[in-house]
């Protein structure tokens, strides 16, 4: 899937209004960041109390001096008790303000991640089958799962951090400024170019991160495919293609790893050599205006001492600034999501629908994937409630793709279809999608129970309803013989059941489903001839009184049908009733 690419500005813009719900979180966040200013700064005060008022001669400041009086004299051990008690006082603070943050931080930025990846997920589940179809699972997994961190990696461990360490240099530079300002000077001499060396590395990080991330996303889907289809892949002995196909695409991973960490260790080299570049000069003139007696010893310890701390919110801020390039387009994949918009909308004036009677019209319909050939073509019949019809025809005809459409799963690309005499996008899309029930050629299972996986199109039933519907689909003797019966688990897919068991399940949620319309994609190709007689006989006794569509190649199973409908080239060539030749031209029946 290509991303669109976003300015910065515009991703943080985006990441922002996601964060409304979590603003009281996010400003605890930030006042705990602030806080560790000004224990920063009062951090270096015990030191040079020490050095200039208790080893050497200078006076206490007035505030320790009034407190180490005792009884109207001076003390000689309460002062440094006091320095002593000053020093692990804000050693505390500092610490109960760490925890205080990281609890914050972590119960905030689990619900940002999971409110986000709730946001994605909904997303996802509207989007047309024909997106899931032509990008796989694989790349909206990986932006599901890895790349939804970044809405809280941004705020979270980059924008405020950035601002408590952009804070933090203005008051470091400030407080140096006060007691020498030509430290200070040096101190901001290094900010410019540290900021050049920012913005060139953090375009370039970024770029590294987006092909990172799409390449990680590809190697997923390649393991997800392999393993997916893994019988395929053992019985063509294709194990050492697949794993070169793996090793060429991991390569490419490892490789783009390579690029980020040279671009980011370079990037922290330049970083540590212009701040190193900085030291060593306010070092130097430091070192000088003691020897001039401009600065006192203790004076001269507290500056390095914030110039220590002063270059480290400025590290902190420019290596945030990079650090950041991978979460923006982390964010960035993610955010591509939800500008996807579905190809099925819902109408806002759209009819609800209780129960359909199952009147089905196709008017002059076509259909086409984007630019391809058409797959349709002025397709037109009328089928009246309860009418069963079997549809055959050779592959690529165009019969699958006719159910497709009467699902909405695919709105037609010319004329319309109607039920009970009104458009399909005429109604709530919930409503339409509850009027079919659905047998597929490969039964769709999940993992859980066998009641589970029955109760699936109606979750409301009991469990006397479920036992009902697998006795109805000739399912309920095999369930009973397995280990836990209708709780037993049937692992991915039913991969614990045979192929007619999987299809007998799958047709025992279709009779518990009650549709008044049921559609069924060569419901026993995949069976040995008796345990299709059996689901024959299910599949009859599940089209009574329900308009239904078959499409097989079994002429044992169309003897259940009312009609024929023969398709080819994506045009309907005859309707005939079931013992009647098929005709050349369509009918209306």
């Amino acid at each position: 899937m290509k991303t669109a690419v976003c300015s910065e500005w515009a991703l943080y813009i985006r990441v922002l209004a996601q964060l409304r719900p979590y603003w009281f979180h996010l400003l605890g966040i930030c006042i705990l960041g602030l806080l560790s200013i000004p224990l920063a700064l009062l951090a270096p005060l015990p030191l040079k109390i020490v050095v200039d008022s208790i080893i050497g001669t200078g006076p206490l400041p007035p505030l320790l001096q009034w407190l180490s009086m005792d009884g109207g004299r001076p003390s000689s051990i309460r002062p440094l008790a006091l320095v002593l008690g000053l020093s692990f006082g804000i050693a505390l603070l500092s610490q109960l303000r760490g925890l205080a943050l990281w609890l914050l931080s972590s119960y905030a930025g689990e619900r940002l991640i999971f409110q986000f990846r709730n946001r994605l997920f909904a997303h996802l589940e509207c989007l047309s089958v024909a997106y899931h179809e032509t990008r796989g699972t694989a790349d909206s997994l990986y932006r599901l799962q890895q790349d939804a961190t970044a809405i809280k990696n941004i705020p979270i461990d980059g924008i405020i951090p950035f601002v408590t360490a952009s804070c933090m240099f203005v008051g470091m530079v400030w407080v140096i400024s006060v007691i020498d300002w030509q430290l200070a000077l040096v101190a901001l001499a290094v900010s410019p170019v540290l900021f050049i060396l920012t913005r060139v590395s953090g375009c370039r990080l970024r770029s590294a991160w987006r092909e990172v991330k799409q390449t990680e996303a590809s190697t997923i889907g390649i393991i997800q495919e392999v393993f997916g289809a893994f019988r395929v892949v053992k019985a063509f002995g294709q194990e050492s293609h697949e794993h070169a196909r793996f090793l060429q695409q991991a390569y490419q991973w490892v490789r783009g790893h390579n690029r980020v960490a040279k671009i980011g260790s370079g990037f922290d080299c330049s970083i540590s050599l212009v701040l190193a570049c900085g030291t060593a000069a306010a070092l130097f003139i430091g070192v000088r205006h003691v020897q001039t007696g401009a600065l006192t010893l203790g004076e001269f310890l507290v500056v390095m001492a914030y110039l220590s701390q002063l270059y480290g919110p400025l590290e902190t801020v420019t290596k945030k600034v990079a650090e950041l390039q991978s979460s923006l387009a982390g964010v960035e994949r993610a955010f591509s999501i939800l500008n996807e918009r579905p190809d099925i909308v819902e109408r806002p004036d759209a009819f609800p629908l209780r129960r359909a009677a199952g009147t089905v019209s196709f008017q002059q319909v076509s259909f086409r994937y984007n630019h391809h050939r058409p797959i349709l073509r002025d397709v037109s019949f009328t089928i009246s409630p309860g009418t069963r019809v079997g549809i055959i025809g050779t592959t690529g005809a165009g019969k699958t793709t006719l159910l497709n459409l009467l699902t909405r799963f695919y709105d037609p690309t010319g004329g319309r279809i109607l039920l009970d005499g009104k458009d399909l996008r005429d109604y709530r899309l919930a409503d339409l999608r509850r009027q079919y029930a659905m047998v597929l050629q490969e039964p769709v299972l999940f993992s859980g129970t066998v009641e589970e996986n029955i109760r699936y199109g109606s979750p409301h039933s009991t469990f006397d309803e479920v036992v009902a519907s697998a006795r109805a689909a000739d399912a309920h003797e095999f369930i009973m013989r397995l280990p836990d019966g209708y709780g037993t688990a049937i692992g991915s897919r039913g991969a614990t059941l045979s192929g007619g068991e999987r299809q007998r399940v799958s047709l025992a949620r279709a009779f518990l489903r009650d549709a008044p319309i049921l559609i069924l994609d060569e419901p026993t190709s995949a069976v040995d001839m008796q345990t299709e007689a059996s689901i024959v006989d299910a599949l009859e006794s599940l089209m009574q009184g329900r308009t239904t569509f078959l499409i097989t190649h079994r002429v044992n199973v169309l003897r259940v049908c009312d009609l024929h409908m023969k398709m080819e080239g994506g045009i309907i060539t005859a309707i005939a009733p079931v013992n009647a030749p098929l005709l050349q031209e369509p009918v209306l029946i």
